[in-house]
């Protein structure tokens, strides 16, 4: 797994050494995407932010170490670090994109704008995701995410484990569209499911869905009701 920080080299030296081919934007390649320079350790990515890599351990450590600290909090943490996270790389998204495509990020399709955001992170190893608009107009979407880094680490503790996606994708897309909007992460791969499903809403509707799934509600029973217009009395 990779973390991108977001940051470029101080150094012009420590930059990538690669020449970029123009108007190439297939560079998800592991050797095209990534530009190691050994003699300062530093790896930067296409976009020429800096990335750390980390290891199944580290986020093992991170997990039970919050645990440990501040015990069921550590799940508010978790999604808070993904908030801040999602915020301040929907801004260097902007930077990249624009520069990349020549093309202000409203003007984009917006299932294209989608899909170019998260290669960087199959790259990294964050996972593959589908991104489900048919209830946009309803004020709610849902993300499906295969191969969570964290579920995979964790393994089958029955319980939802992914709170920083959620708070990724909530701190993301708010800053995207200028709205508030909250994540929660309904099923996941720690629970024995194939996949991992988040709801993207409003939280009025996260709540919902939320006092639901605390009632035994599954996935599909939650979409359901929300489709059908079912709110919280």
């Amino acid at each position: 797994m990779v973390v991108s920080t977001g940051k470029k080299p101080e150094s012009k030296s420590a930059g990538s050494s690669k020449k970029k081919p123009s108007k190439k934007h297939n560079h998800y390649g592991f050797q095209d995407f990534f530009s190691f320079q050994p003699e300062t350790g530093i790896v930067t990515d296409w976009n020429q932010s800096r990335n750390l890599f980390a290891s199944e351990d580290f986020i093992v450590g991170l997990v039970e170490g919050l645990e440990e600290e501040v015990g069921s909090a550590s799940s508010v943490i978790m999604y808070t670090i993904g908030c801040q996270w999602g915020t301040k790389d929907a801004e260097f998204f902007k930077q990249w994109f624009e520069k990349e495509y020549q093309r202000e990020i409203r003007q984009a399709n917006l299932m294209f704008l989608l899909e170019t955001w998260w290669w960087p992170f199959t790259a990294q190893g964050w996972g593959r995701w589908e991104v489900d608009l048919s209830d946009r107009k309803h004020g709610f979407m849902f993300i499906n995410l295969f191969d969570s880094a964290v579920a995979r680490t964790l393994g089958d503790v029955g319980k939802p484990v992914c709170y920083i996606y959620a708070g990724l994708f909530a701190g993301f897309f708010t800053a995207l569209v200028r709205k508030k909007l909250s994540c929660i992460e309904l099923q996941c791969y720690s629970m024995g499911e194939t996949y991992c499903k988040f709801l993207l809403g409003s939280q009025d509707r996260i709540d919902a869905a939320a006092f639901w799934q605390n009632e035994g509600a599954t996935a599909r029973d939650i979409q359901t009701r929300l489709e059908a217009g079912e709110r919280l009395k």
